[in-house]
């Protein structure tokens, strides 16, 4: 097999069949085993250059990297006669020298044995001899092949186009991009309809007098492409729009898989109309930002944040978090109270310590200060403590009559750790999340900004992160982290299990408990243990864990692990002192694992069939998911909600086999009708007339899709606030009275039906008034 000829344009006509093919492969592999090897056993090229990028472009469309291994002479020559490349992971990591360079590098290495050698004969024609395809270790997936090493001399940039599938997975990103961007590296393998997405950006006009127009323009534009993108508008008494919210479709996969903490942030105002911008923002598995969506609020009145946490709250399919971490608001708390009254509300340290920062003045700045204030807030163990710690920072400040801080003790239950021991924070309130992890909007806006133009640069800052998720997922599942102690089953478990960042996370916890100074322990009866454990550099501080070893239940009076969700060092030295050598899968939360996102469905969408769809049939379908997929979740947990569920479905299924069977027919008998009236055509006029009322009673159902000139009407919602609807047409109802055959959509119910006539099926084919068990609603 000669590839002499055309080798680059064969090179890309195979790129391009890798990267089409893995959409049917449920491996997320390009090529199957037996593809592979007939492929490479016997192909032969001209060059050292051709044999290498010939293996690194199989390597590409397979998933892993490649490196150049070794190779033989010619006796007597420096002439090559036989050609080794190795998957990136051959060999182990021991068997390079330590260096200084290498020593904290992740460990890629796995002795993997897959390879290819070529051998070269006396006309210097490269021969595949020897072909190993089996690989011992994880391959990269089809999003993720253009960050392998080998394969970034192949990729072809695009800058300037949004990456709509930064994992093939689990990351799309329907949406737009300036076209100015081109910092970011995109991957290879875009489609038509993405590149039509980005000359849209375009077109979207940035009128000032009318921005919040160009706003839902830009709303409507991105369900068209994306089913599971959420928006919603408030509108005042005299029909002005007041308040916007908005998230993707990604953005609801991420809630419901980091959804149980949320930081919503309302000290941002986009500085042309002074609005306050208000992101909801997470933490993902890689102690990374992430974000659930956005808002644009007139102002902070209790009414307006109550509206935008029950649009948040629907948008998420009714799942309220564990808990919410807002600044310091009167209108905040009442309208967190009202909507997520089973959500533990708490101030943000974050918040809080950049008000101290205005209401201080210098006293902020000494570390003195600082250190008494954060054992207030974190340092703490009893109630009596913290209230002593509080009372000697005011008497040495002389702070007693700070409003700022007389205000801030009367709301201590919701920002001391004393009282927040079993909130769930994933950390956004510990010292390590730090400030910069905060404020995801700064300097994206200037004073110039528009609404519209502000919703495309916050879109830029949310690709960022999903890249650098990506980027991270990729890192996690080619490399292993440098583990402190080699050895250690705990620490091989938990760099197995976790991702990079959580793992570094959980290391440090063990060391530290490697370092307690005095553990004590006792019986509380049966299997129950009791441990009092003092840690280096404490003094006599004591923490107590106890330890059930029937069910390996453990519990410290630190809580860290219900607040973090990770074993603290004080339940892992109690672990090593029961001789546990692997953690109970119990306290491993997944939402730290490199597996956090499995099992989620990929709420990506063909972009070839949204092409071939009509408006009204893209409202429907993008509806109609939202609807399926609010409904899945919420009957995943109970067996009979899930056998309820498939019931509804087989049910709705058989009625439209059964619907369609019956189209059917009726077309051929119509078709049958007008063959025997052509026939009969020439024995008067009368038949004309006939036929033309047949093919008026025969007419197909019609799909109606109610707009009026300005493409938007406004309608009450339950809540009794004007809203517009959402997600592709706004709540309305046909003007005209609804004729037979004709279905009325609209996008937030479900589809109501107008009185079929039946006149014009036969008799025995005529379906009885409760056909498929359903009634016009």
């Amino acid at each position: 097999m000669d590839i002499r000829q055309g080798s680059q344009e064969e090179l890309l006509r195979m790129r391009k069949t890798g990267e089409q093919g893995k959409k049917g492969d449920d491996s997320g592999n390009g090529l199957s085993r037996k593809e592979a090897t007939e492929e490479l056993i016997g192909c032969m090229v001209h060059s050292e250059e051709e044999a290498y990028r010939l293996y690194c472009d199989y390597g590409h469309r397979v998933g892993f990297s490649v490196r150049k291994g070794k190779q033989s002479y010619f006796i007597g020559t420096k002439n090559i006669r036989t050609k080794d490349y190795y998957c990136s992971k051959e060999g182990l990591k021991s068997d390079e020298p330590v260096t200084e360079a290498n020593f904290n590098r992740p460990d890629t290495r796995t002795n993997c044995k897959a390879m290819v050698r070529f051998r070269v004969d006396e006309k210097g024609r490269w021969t595949v001899i020897r072909f190993a395809p089996v690989h011992n270790h994880q391959l990269a997936k089809p999003g993720e092949r253009h960050m392998l090493r080998s394969a970034k001399s192949f990729a072809v940039g695009k800058s300037g186009v949004i990456d709509p599938a930064a994992s093939a997975e689990l990351h799309p990103i329907n949406g737009f991009s300036d076209r100015a961007t081109g910092d970011i590296p995109e991957p290879p393998g875009y489609t038509v309809r993405e590149c039509y997405n980005q000359e849209n950006v375009q077109n979207i006009t940035l009128v000032e007098a009318a921005d919040s127009q160009s706003l839902v323009s830009y709303f409507k534009r991105r369900t068209n492409e994306e089913g599971m993108f959420y928006w919603d508008v408030q509108v005042d008494q005299e029909g002005r729009m007041t308040n916007f919210f908005f998230r993707d479709g990604k953005s609801r996969n991420d809630y419901d898989c980091f959804g149980d903490a949320v930081i919503f942030d309302t000290t941002y105002r986009t500085n042309k109309y002074s609005l306050i911008c208000a992101p909801f923002v997470g933490v993902n598995h890689h102690w990374h930002n992430i974000v659930f969506g956005c808002a644009f609020l007139l102002d902070d009145s209790t009414a307006s944040y109550a509206w935008l946490f029950r649009s948040f709250l629907e948008s998420m399919g009714g799942r309220s978090p564990k808990s919410i971490f807002t600044d310091q608001d009167e209108a905040i708390m009442q309208a967190a109270e009202q909507v997520f009254p089973n959500t533990q509300h708490c101030f943000s340290y974050w918040h809080i310590l950049k008000n101290a920062q205005a209401h201080l003045g210098t006293i902020n700045t000494s570390q003195a200060f600082q250190n008494m204030f954060m054992k207030c807030m974190q340092g703490s163990d009893t109630e009596v403590e913290m209230e002593e710690s509080w009372a000697a920072m005011l008497n040495e400040y002389k702070l007693e009559d700070n409003n700022w801080l007389n205000d801030l003790y009367k709301f201590h239950n919701r920002w001391c750790s004393v009282f927040n021991k079993e909130t769930f924070d994933g950390g956004i309130n510990s010292s390590q999340w730090g400030e910069v992890s905060n404020n995801i909007l700064t300097g994206i806006a200037d004073e110039s900004t528009s609404l519209t133009r502000f919703a495309l640069l916050l879109e830029r800052v949310v690709k960022t992160l999903r890249t650098n998720e990506s980027e991270e997922d990729f890192r996690c599942s080619q490399t292993a982290p440098v583990r402190a102690i080699k050895h250690s089953t705990v620490l091989k478990q938990a760099a197995e299990s976790y991702t990079h960042r959580i793992y570094k996370l959980f290391e440090a916890e063990f060391l530290d408990g490697c370092g307690a100074t005095s553990c004590h322990e006792s019986s509380c009866g049966g299997t129950l243990l009791r441990f009092d454990i003092t840690m280096q550099g404490r003094g006599s501080k004591m923490w107590t864990v106890l330890l059930d070893t029937s069910t390996m239940e453990i519990s410290c009076d630190c809580r860290k692990f219900e607040r973090m969700g990770l074993l603290c060092s004080h339940a892992l030295k109690a672990f090593s002192l029961q001789n546990v050598d692997t953690i109970p899968d119990k306290y491993i939360l997944k939402r730290w694992t490199k597996d956090a996102r499995r099992s989620m469905y990929n709420l990506s969408q063909e972009d070839s069939t949204q092409q071939e769809c009509t408006e009204a049939e893209l409202a429907y379908r993008n509806r109609a998911m939202q609807y399926a997929y609010n409904l899945v979740l919420k009957s995943q947990e109970l067996e009979e909600a899930r056998k309820i569920f498939w019931d509804s479905l087989e049910t709705g299924e058989k009625a439209l086999e059964v619907f369609f069977e019956m189209r059917n027919l009726h077309a051929q008998s119509v078709k049958d009708a007008s063959k025997r009236g052509k026939k009969k055509s020439s024995k008067g006029p009368s038949t004309k007339k006939a036929k033309q009322a047949l093919a008026s009673s025969s007419a197909a159902p019609e799909l109606l899709a109610q707009t009026n000139g300005q493409q938007f009407q406004s309608a009450q919602d339950a809540h009794g606030n004007a809203t517009i609807g959402r997600p592709i047409y706004y709540q309305a109802y046909p003007s005209t009275p609804m004729q037979p055959n004709q279905i009325f959509v609209n996008p937030n119910t479900i589809p109501v039906c107008g009185p079929q006539d039946l006149s014009a099926y036969p008799a025995i084919l005529r379906p009885n008034s409760n056909f498929g068990g359903a009634k016009n609603i």
